[in-house]
This record gives structure tokens, C-alpha cells and sequence, in this order.
């Protein structure tokens, strides 16, 4: 099942959010605990008390209720947010495999995402796969970067990006 975020708690999270002071979360965190009390079980108010406790630096507090969000039918735009949350909160703790499995369903239901793409790389990087992680990064800049300079090398980036994931594809398979 998909949830519905209704304007008025859209609104009210997305203020929240934006007065939130990266440098003291716990404001952040009690208002949105104080929202998830009025809805409980929300996918989206779990998921903003997730990226609160996270931006605090309370990564396995997080999880659960980024577990919870996306349990509880979270989607849209949120879920992809909340996917790379996820991942990246993993690999902050070590849980290699996990964030890559939640990083690669990010990338294989948001392909088009460049914040995906990006943090799908820097996953790829902390778990060991180095040519892996520069192919996506130079095959992300032959896709976005559209200066004159950069498209003279289109090609030559293209298929450097394809050998470094070739290494990699054979390594893994090895």
C-alpha cells in the first residue's frame, strides 16, 4: 500500500525542515516527534524524523524509522530521498552490503536521479569497488556535463567508464 501526504502535513513538514539547525537537530526532532504523535504511523513523518535523528548524527536511531517509513508505504519523491538516506546512513556504519542493496533499489527505481547516482558511487568506493565507483562517476559526467570542453570527450569518457565497470563486472564475478 501507498500512503497519500496531504497538503497541510506536507506544508507543516516542510516547515519544520526548513527551520532546522543542522547544528543543534534536537528542536528538529522533538517537532517532528511531536507530528508523528498527531499521525502516527505516517511514512512521511517516520521519514523526516529518520533524516532529523540522522542529520544529528544518530545513524542507528535513524534507520528505524527510515525502516518504518518505507514499511509503511512510503513513495514518490520521499522514497527515493529516503533511499538514499538509508544507504548512506549504512555505510556510514560500516554495513557495506546493506547500503549497496539499498543503493542499487534507489538506482533501479530512480535511474534519472543524479543524487543517486552520486551517492550510488561514493557506496561503491567505501565498499572496496573503486573501478566501479569512478566508472559511474565519469559516466555520470558524460551525462550532465554539457560543456564544449567535456563533450569533446564524450567518447573517450564513456569508454574509460565502461572498461572501469567491465573490471569490476569481472571481478565480482570472478
Amino acid at each position: 500500500m501507498t500512503a497519500r501526504l496531504s497538503p497541510e502535513l506536507e506544508a507543516t513538514l516542510g516547515e519544520i525542515f526548513d527551520r532546522r539547525d543542522r547544528a543543534n537537530m534536537q528542536p528538529t526532532i522533538d517537532e517532528f516527534l511531536a507530528v508523528l504523535a498527531a499521525h502516527p504511523g505516517d511514512p512521511y513523518v517516520l521519514y523526516e524524523v529518520g533524516g532529523s535523528y540522522d542529520t544529528a548524527g544518530e545513524e542507528e536511531t535513524a534507520l528505524g524509522y527510515y525502516e518504518q517509513a518505507m514499511a509503511a508505504g512510503l513513495a514518490g519523491d520521499p522514497l527515493r530521498r529516503c533511499l538514499l538516506q538509508y544507504g548512506s546512513t549504512l555505510r556510514i556504519l560500516g554495513r557495506m552490503d546493506d547500503s549497496l542493496a539499498a543503493l542499487d533499489r534507489a538506482l533501479a527505481e530512480y535511474p534519472d536521479s543524479e543524487s543517486v547516482r552520486l551517492f550510488h558511487a561514493l557506496g561503491m568506493h567505501a565498499a572496496g569497488r573503486s573501478d566501479a565507483a569512478v566508472g559511474e562517476l565519469l559516466a555520470f559526467a558524460a551525462d550532465t556535463v554539457r560543456t564544449p570542453d567535456v563533450l569533446r570527450y564524450e567518447a573517450a569518457l564513456r569508454g574509460n567508464a565502461g572498461y572501469l565497470l567491465g573490471l569490476d563486472e569481472s571481478r565480482a564475478g570472478a
